[in-house]
C-alpha cells in the first residue's frame, strides 16, 4: 500500500484528487490534506509519504520552495498550472504533472505510472534534479527559503549581504544574522543575478552594492570590506571578476 499526501491551497482541487483516488483504494492510502507549503512540509516530516500530489502556486511558500526544505523528498505528481521553466523540470524529473483541469483518465495514467515504477528508483535524487531545473525560472530568484529549527524563514534576495560555503551547506548572511541553506555555491552562482552578486572566492559570493572598498592583501589576493564591516577574501580570479563588474 502506497501512502499519499495532497498539498494544494484549493479545496476543490484536493476534492477532485480525492475523488479520483477512490479508484486506487486497494493500492493507495491517503494520509491527509494540506492547505499550503508550511502544512505540507510538516506533514511530510511527520508521515514520510511515498507520493505527494503537489501544487506549485501556493501562498506563503510555493511547491518548489517547500520541496527544497524536505530532507528526503517523496515522489511527486504535480497538479498545477505552470510556466515554461517548470514544464522542463516536470518532464525530466517528476513522476508526472497534471495541468488543471485534468480528466480522470489523465489522472489515472499518472497514478499508474507511479505505481509501475521500480522500487530501486530514488525519489529524493529525482526531486533534487527537478529543483535544479526549476531554479532556472526567474520566479525562483527573488527569495531564499530556509528552515531554522521547526520554523521556515523567507529571505528576500535584496536582504542578502553575502553567501559563504559551510561544509555541505551555504550560509546566507543578512542584517538579521546567518541562515543555512542546503544548496551549493555553484547553484547560487548560476541563479543569482550576476549584475547584483559576484563570486569573489571559491567560498564567497558577495552583493556588489554592499562593497565599500577593496584592499590589497597577500600577493595577488585582496580583501573586500562590506557595509556591515565584514571582510571577505577575494582571490586573484575573483578580483578580475570584480574589476570587470565595477568597470575598474
Amino acid at each position: 500500500m502506497k501512502r499519499v499526501l495532497l498539498i494544494d491551497d484549493e479545496p476543490l482541487a484536493r476534492m477532485v484528487v480525492l475523488e479520483y483516488l477512490q479508484g486506487f483504494k486497494n493500492s493507495i492510502e491517503v494520509l491527509g490534506e494540506c492547505n499550503d507549503g508550511f502544512e505540507g512540509l510538516k506533514a511530510i516530516q511527520q508521515h514520510q509519504p511515498d507520493l505527494i500530489f503537489l501544487d506549485v502556486q501556493m501562498p506563503k511558500i510555493n511547491g518548489f520552495e517547500m520541496l527544497e526544505l524536505v530532507e528526503n523528498p517523496p515522489a511527486v505528481i504535480f497538479t498545477t498550472a505552470f510556466d515554461e521553466y517548470a514544464i522542463k523540470a516536470f518532464e525530466t524529473h517528476a513522476v508526472d504533472y497534471l495541468l488543471k483541469p485534468f480528466s480522470k483518465d489523465r489522472f489515472n495514467k499518472a497514478v499508474e505510472k507511479f505505481l509501475a515504477q521500480k522500487a530501486v528508483e530514488q525519489p529524493a535524487r529525482q526531486t533534487e534534479s527537478l529543483l535544479e531545473a526549476a531554479a532556472q525560472s526567474p520566479a525562483q530568484h527573488e527569495r531564499i527559503v530556509v528552515k531554522t529549527g521547526t520554523k521556515v524563514k523567507i529571505i528576500p534576495v535584496a536582504d542578502v549581504e553575502y553567501l559563504e560555503a559551510d561544509d555541505d551547506y551555504v550560509s546566507v548572511h543578512t542584517k538579521e544574522g546567518s541562515f543555512l541553506k542546503n544548496k551549493t555555491m555553484s547553484f547560487f552562482e548560476q541563479t543569482l543575478d550576476p549584475d547584483q552578486f559576484v563570486r569573489v572566492h571559491r567560498s564567497y559570493i558577495i552583493k556588489i552594492q554592499d562593497i565599500t572598498r577593496i584592499d590589497p592583501y597577500e600577493k595577488d589576493a585582496h580583501i573586500a570590506i562590506l557595509k556591515s564591516g565584514a571582510k571577505i577574501p577575494v582571490s586573484k580570479t575573483g578580483y578580475a571578476k570584480l574589476k570587470q563588474v565595477l568597470g575598474i
